[in-house]
């Protein structure tokens, strides 16, 4: 039936554009939180998509720095995933002086969450199963959320800077010695921030700056209504 059809695909339309409206809502409001405008976040965005994967120019990768060779192993650190997010995370550190000590605290804990929920795959790479990817975000929206509980507007970029080095750390630098012990027939690249990884970082760096940012707007308000 035509007018069935036609229904359906309106429904589609509108269920996609929903979570797309949502994922966009969530993706701003966390940058917002930690200081950036939502033109800043575009930008980000585009360019944590762009180098997130292989981009060939004259046949070099400019996606993923090459670090050091490893039997057949080829050990690179990918822009989008592990790059990017260093880089915004050294800038809110020093933009919104969060406290180094603070950070290495938090920074220990979602490290072991990232390291147990994680495990080295040959043919993967770095292999985290559902739900489990999530837990980290939501250890290091905690942690910083007690550790900033007096200052809260450094919550949320204590969070992503906790979440998505915390990540880096447990889930690619601690695995990477048992991902080099597998023997290859041919070179394989080891990104460290990509493939697998690369979802982990981006979407425990942003949602972990969300819940510390939703967490603290509702304590504002309780305590504006009660005053």
């Amino acid at each position: 039936m035509p007018g069935f059809h036609l229904l359906g695909f309106i429904i589609l339309v509108a269920v996609i554009s929903a979570i797309l409206y949502i994922a966009f809502f969530i993706y701003t409001r966390a940058f917002a939180e930690m200081g950036f405008s939502a033109f800043d976040a575009i930008i980000i965005l585009m360019l944590t998509i762009i180098f997130r994967y292989p981009i060939y120019i004259n046949g070099t990768d400019i996606s993923n720095f090459y670090l050091f060779s490893y039997n057949n192993w080829i050990v690179c650190i990918n822009i989008g995933g592990g790059v990017i997010p260093i880089v915004i995370s050294l800038y809110l550190m020093i933009k919104r002086r969060i406290s180094p000590l603070k950070i290495l605290i938090a920074l220990v804990v979602v490290s072991f969450f990232a390291y147990n929920v994680t495990y080295p795959d040959p043919r993967e790479g770095i292999v985290s199963p559902f739900p489990f990817w999530l837990l980290p975000a939501i250890v290091s929206s905690v942690v910083s959320a007690i550790l900033y509980v007096k200052e809260q507007r450094k919550a949320a970029p204590a969070a992503y800077i906790s979440g998505t080095l915390g990540v880096l750390i447990g889930a690619d630098f601690l695995h990477l010695p048992e991902l080099l012990s597998y023997n290859l027939n041919k070179p394989v690249i080891a990104s460290i921030g990509g493939a697998n990884v690369f979802d982990m970082i981006y979407i425990t760096g942003i949602l972990a700056a969300f819940l510390d940012g939703i967490l603290f707007v509702r304590r504002r308000r309780y305590s504006y209504n009660e005053i």
